[in-house]
Formats: C-alpha cells, sequence, structure tokens
C-alpha cells in the first residue's frame, strides 16, 4: 500500500483534531482533559521547530553567501527581495481596501453586539497587552527600527526567536567577512556551517514525521477554546471578508509563479502545502520557517544562495497576509464604531501597515498589535481603541491562522520569483529523513 503524501497526512490529522476538539467541548472534562493531555504535544512540536529556526537561518545564510564568490550576487538577490515584498504588501493592502469598502462588513454589526463584545473583550489581558506594547512602538523614534536590527550581543540575539532580525544582520555580516577572508582562510568556517546546515535539515525530517500527530494536538486544543459561538456568528461577515481577500492573495500567488517561473501554480500550492498547514495550526511563520525552507529548497528547487537569505527576510517582514487583515480590521471597526474615513485616511492605512509589517515580529498576535499603530495613524479616538480591539478579539485567532498560511505563501512565492530572476531556480532534489540510515544502523 502506498504511503500517503505528507500534506495528506497533515490534513487528516487537522480534521481529526478539529472533531476531536468539537466532541471534548460537549462533555464537562473534555477542555480540561485536552489542555492537559492533548495540547502539550503540539506545545512540544512548535518548540521543536523553534529551537532550530536560528542555528537554521545561521548555517544556511552563511553557507548561501559563502557559496555565491561575489557579493554583487547578494546585493542583487537583496535588493530583489525587498523590492518584490514591498510590492506583494501593497497589493495585499489594497485588496483587502477594496473589498472591505465594497462588502461593508461593519455595517452588519448593530449596538448590541458592539456592547456584548466591548464588555467580554475590552478588558482582557491580550487586549491590554496589545494596546502596551503598541503605545511603546510608537513612542520609538522613526528610524528605532534600524536599531533595533543591530544586535550589540550576537548570542543573546540567537537565543530569542522575536531578534530574528539581528540574527539575519549578524549572519550576514559574517558571512560577507568570509568572502573577504579569501575562500582558503573561511575554508574551515565554511566547512562547519555546511556541515551545521545539513545536520539541522535532517533535524527537520525527523520534526516532520509527528506533524500529522502535532496538529491534531494543536487543532485540538485551538476549538476546545474558541469563543462564545454567538459572538462569532455576529462577526461572520467580517471574517468572511478577511479570508476572501486572503483566498484572492493566494490566487495572485499561483498567478506570479505561472506567469513569472513558468511552473506550475497548482504543483507549487500542492509542494508548498505542509508548510501552509503547519502555518495554519502553529499561527507563526517563524515556527514554520524550517520547513518552509525545506519545501522551497528540496521540493520545489529553489537554490540556497536565494532561499536562506529570502524566506527568513520574509518570515521577519513580509506579512501579506497580516497586512491585508489590517486593511479590513481598520476600516471594519471604524464602519461598526461610526468613524468616517477619508481616501487619504485609507491611502495612510495601506503606508502604515506597509511600515508596520516591517516591523512586525513573527510570532501569534502581532497583527493585532500592528492594527492599533494603523489605527492610530488615521486618528481614530484613543478611547475607542479597546472597544475597537474587543470588536476583532473574538475571532482574531483563527483569522491569525489563516493569514500566516498567506505569509508563508507569499515568502515561498517571492523565494521562486527571486531565484528565477537570477537563475537559481533548478530541478527538486528530494531527501528523505533514512537517506543515510544504512551507515549508521
Amino acid at each position: 500500500m502506498k504511503k500517503l503524501e505528507l500534506h495528506w497526512q497533515i490534513l487528516i490529522g487537522m480534521l481529526i483534531g478539529i472533531v476531536f476538539g468539537f466532541v471534548m467541548t460537549q462533555v464537562s472534562w473534555g477542555k480540561e482533559f485536552v489542555n492537559d493531555w492533548i495540547q502539550p504535544l503540539g506545545t512540544i512540536f512548535v518548540k521543536l521547530l523553534k529551537l532550530i529556526a536560528i542555528p537554521l537561518i545561521l548555517a544556511s545564510l552563511v553557507k548561501g553567501i559563502s557559496d555565491l564568490k561575489d557579493i554583487s550576487k547578494f546585493r542583487n538577490i537583496g535588493l530583489r527581495t525587498i523590492g518584490t515584498y514591498i510590492v506583494t504588501t501593497v497589493v495585499a493592502i489594497t485588496i483587502g481596501l477594496l473589498l472591505v469598502n465594497v462588502l461593508n462588513p461593519g455595517s452588519g454589526i448593530d449596538e448590541e453586539t458592539v456592547t456584548k463584545l466591548t464588555d467580554t473583550y475590552a478588558g482582557d489581558a491580550g487586549v491590554t497587552s496589545k494596546l502596551e506594547e503598541a503605545s511603546r512602538q510608537k513612542d520609538s523614534g522613526p528610524l528605532q527600527f534600524l536599531v533595533d536590527m543591530v544586535p550589540d550581543n550576537a548570542l543573546a540575539a540567537m537565543t530569542d526567536n522575536a531578534l530574528m532580525l539581528q540574527v539575519i544582520f549578524f549572519t550576514i555580516f559574517l558571512g560577507i567577512s568570509m568572502l573577504l577572508i579569501g575562500e582558503k582562510k573561511a575554508k574551515p568556517l565554511k566547512d562547519f556551517f555546511d556541515a551545521l546546515n545539513d545536520v539541522v535539515l535532517k533535524m527537520v525530517d525527523l520534526i516532520m514525521l509527528t506533524a500529522p500527530y502535532a496538529v491534531f494536538a494543536l487543532l485540538a486544543g485551538v476549538v476546545v477554546s474558541s469563543s462564545d459561538p454567538d459572538l462569532l456568528l455576529a462577526l461572520l461577515k467580517y471574517a468572511g471578508v478577511v479570508v476572501l481577500g486572503l483566498l484572492l492573495m493566494i490566487i495572485f500567488y499561483a498567478t506570479i509563479v505561472g506567469l513569472v517561473t513558468k511552473k506550475n501554480p497548482l504543483w507549487f500550492l500542492k509542494e508548498i502545502s505542509p508548510a501552509q498547514l503547519l502555518a495554519f495550526s502553529t499561527s507563526s511563520s517563524a515556527a514554520t520557517l524550517p520547513v518552509t525552507m525545506e519545501r522551497v529548497e528540496e521540493h520545489i528547487g529553489v537554490d540556497k544562495e536565494v532561499s536562506s537569505f529570502v524566506l527568513p527576510v520574509g518570515a521577519t517582514i513580509n506579512m501579506d497576509g497580516t497586512s491585508l487583515y489590517q486593511g479590513v480590521a481598520a476600516v471594519f471597526i471604524s464602519q461598526a464604531l461610526g468613524f468616517d474615513l477619508t481616501f487619504g485616511n485609507q491611502l495612510t492605512i495601506v503606508l502604515t501597515a506597509l511600515l508596520a509589517s516591517i516591523g512586525s515580529a513573527a510570532v501569534p498576535g502581532a497583527g493585532m498589535v500592528m492594527l492599533v499603530i494603523v489605527l492610530e495613524s488615521i486618528g481614530f479616538p484613543p478611547d475607542k481603541l479597546a472597544i475597537g480591539l474587543a470588536l476583532i478579539f473574538a475571532v482574531d485567532r483563527p483569522l491569525d491562522m489563516c493569514r500566516t498560511v498567506v505569509n508563508v505563501t507569499g515568502d515561498a512565492t517571492v523565494s521562486m520569483v527571486v531565484a528565477k530572476s537570477v537563475d537559481k531556480l533548478g530541478d527538486p532534489h528530494v531527501e528523505e529523513w533514512d537517506d543515510h540510515y544504512d551507515e549508521v544502523k
């Protein structure tokens, strides 16, 4: 019997997890059982992925740069990557604003629902923490994001996945310096990072053996911790607009892949689907990064010289799904609370969401911090910010899962586009976890 492909295994695990979660919500002890005995398995899986994210960035980026032999090639890759990410983010925000203005989901929210949502969530610790973090970011200077990119202690930066940009900065600095001392002197260090890269990728293969079981645990945990169904239903129109926009972005990516790289878009979506499913389950681009890199390099054929830079940078600054969500959420909140937006306000949303996405952490919940910054940029009343966040807090987690899928798909798309532009898009070379098993058994 032929073994099911990985994406089918993960999808089956997700579906079983959702059904199991719903069943557990019907019994008095179900939520406690899932939280105590099921969800920890998913948490361990996410921790394992985050565990190897920084070593993978360090090893793969040093290997990618040191293999270039020419710094000008790295400059070309860098400029094309940043430029393409900016374009896709602007497209995402524009799609979101067009949909929310045409479909007007805020008109379906009555005062009773607003009051109920406010009473339920306005004082929630999750909402207040987002407001505090947004206030901290707003009070920082205009060039603070550049300051934050440069670490004062490389080892300290490597202990925190939220400081991924600092790790990327140090790694690029290290890789370029290795090029400048000459191939002979750099060889011992290059050999070390080459071997480390191979080892970490093998760790990805081993961790992925548990993926179907892990997503079962993660989805079961999400279901049993979901909000009041009545509140979710009240926000269905808003959530539908966000999901429609995210689907249009997936279609946009598939179209770009077909037109620019001449690859079959359906083949692309199939090969990247394990990373998409994990992004949905974990709501974290950073946690999904090791799997995204493995799928893009081995299953799609993007050269490591490109993927090792494009994907870590994308996981940090490319938030297409999150930016689209912010555009929709900002206008939806304004519609629901009677705050009139001018055309200038909506242009401000585009610019602010673009800039905010660059400094956003690749972790669950970062989108709401960015949303507060976007709302403040258009003059939204400060005393109503908590109410605005409370309006959408009930559905933020499931939408966070959906927009992370788009973020990861966008990273993979841009890596293919950049690779094609520098003639670094080749044939897939899939490696299995047991390729060298005979040598050690």
